[in-house]
C-alpha cells in the first residue's frame, strides 16, 4: 500500500487518499500495518534547503532550535534554523566532515573523514582532537559517530574518505581493515570493538543501549560486498558480542541510522528512509526524491525526522519520538 500527504478533509479513510511527491511518487509505502502507528498521513515531506554536493551527518540541537549537517565535498558544516528556515555556514574547512553527534555536555562531535580524525567543538568554538589514529597509524576516514550515556564515543572508520578527492583526501592506507572503535571518556583509551566489516558506516544504540546496530555498506564500491545492518549485544565492559545480520537493505546501500523510543530502526537508503521493526521486518518507507544518506530526529518533541539526501535537506513530522542523547 502506498499513501501520501496531505489528506483532503472529509469523512473518509485516509488510506484511500493519495497525493504525490513532485516526482509523482507517493510519500509513504506501508508494507505492514505496524507502520501506520509511526506516520501522520497529513504531514508533508518538506524540502527545506537544496544546492549541496553531498548532504550528510545531521544532528539536532534542541537548545538552539537548530540542525547542523555536513556538506562533505564542499568541506563545510551548515546550520539550519528551524524558526527562520535560514541556512548559514557553521564552519568552513571542516576536514570533509561527515557524521556528527552531541556528547553528554551538548558539544558537537564530528567525524572529519578527509583528514582522518574525530573532533569535539568546545563552547568557545575551538576544536579538540579526540582521536586521529590507532596504535600510531592514521585512521582511514572516520564516517559516523554516536555517544553512549556513559560518555564513550563510538565511531566507524571505512576507507571512503581516503580513496577519492570528491569526499576526502586521497592517501595510502595505514590501518589494515575498516573497523568500529570505542573511545573511553575517562582514560582516553581507544579500542577496536568490531573488526570484521567491509565498510562500517552508520551506527546507533537501542533505547536501553543493550544493543548496537552498525551498517555495513561494502556494496559500495564492490557489488559483491554487503549492504545490511548488523546487531550486537553490548556487554557491561563496553565490548560486543554477536553481530548477526539484522536486515538486508535495498535499493542502493544503507547509510545513516537512527532508533526511535520504541526500538524501531530508521535507515537512509536508495529509495528514501526505510523503517524496520525491532524484529528486523521492513514495515514501511518514506519516499524521498533523492537517495537518503542520513537522518536525525529533532524538533521540540523529537518527532520531526530530518533527512539529508544528496543535494538537499528534507523533513517530515512523524508519530514517533527519536532517542536523543543528551
Amino acid at each position: 500500500m502506498t499513501y501520501a500527504s496531505p489528506v483532503p478533509a472529509g469523512p473518509r479513510d485516509p488510506r484511500d487518499t493519495m497525493t504525490h511527491l513532485p516526482t509523482g511518487e507517493p510519500v509513504y509505502d506501508v508494507l505492514d500495518d505496524r507502520f501506520m502507528a509511526c506516520i501522520d498521513l497529513v504531514a508533508q515531506l518538506e524540502r527545506l534547503a537544496t544546492g549541496y554536493r553531498w548532504a550528510e551527518g545531521p544532528v539536532y540541537f534542541a537548545d538552539q532550535h537548530a540542525l547542523l549537517f555536513s556538506d562533505i565535498p564542499n568541506g563545510r558544516i551548515l546550520r539550519y534554523d528551524e524558526h527562520s528556515g535560514a541556512v548559514s555556514v557553521f564552519r568552513e574547512g571542516s576536514g570533509n566532515a561527515n557524521g556528527n553527534t552531541r556528547d553528554l555536555q551538548g558539544r558537537l562531535v564530528t567525524c572529519e573523514q578527509g583528514v582522518g580524525r574525530v573532533t569535539r567543538t568546545e563552547p568557545d568554538g575551538s576544536v579538540t582532537v579526540l582521536a586521529d589514529g590507532f596504535e600510531g597509524h592514521r585512521f582511514n576516514s572516520p564516517n559516523d559517530v554516536v555517544v553512549r550515556s556513559d560518555g564513550s564515543v563510538w565511531f566507524t572508520d571505512p576507507s571512503y574518505g581516503r580513496e577519492t578527492s570528491f569526499v576526502g583526501i586521497p592517501r595510502p592506507r595505514e590501518i589494515e581493515g575498516d573497523h568500529v572503535y570505542r573511545l573511553d571518556p575517562a582514560t582516553g583509551a581507544l579500542t577496536v570493538v568490531a573488526d570484521d566489516f567491509w565498510k562500517p558506516n552508520g551506527l546507533a544504540f537501542s533505547p536501553d543501549e543493550s544493543l548496537l546496530y552498525v551498517v555495513d555498506s561494502g556494496y559500495l564500491p564492490d557489488p559483491a560486498g554487503p549492504r545490511h545492518i548488523r546487531r550486537f549485544s553490548v556487554r557491561e565492559d563496553g565490548t560486543l558480542r554477536g553481530g548477526e545480520v539484522f536486515a538486508e537493505i535495498t535499493p542502493g546501500i544503507p547509510d545513516g541510522i537512527r532508533v526511535d523510543e520504541d526500538g524501531r530502526v530508521w535507515v537512509g537508503a536508495g529509495d528514501g528512509v526505510q523503517c524496520l521493526a525491532p524484529d528486523g521486518d521492513l514495515i514501511g518507507r518514506i519516499r524521498v526524491p533523492e537517495a537518503a544518506a542520513n537522518l536525525a530526529f529533532g524538533g521540540p518533541r523529537r518527532d520531526r525526522l530530518y533527512i539529508t539526501a544528496t543535494t538537499s535537506l528534507y523533513a517530515v513530522f512523524t508519530n514517533v519520538r527519536g532517542v536523543q542523547r543528551p
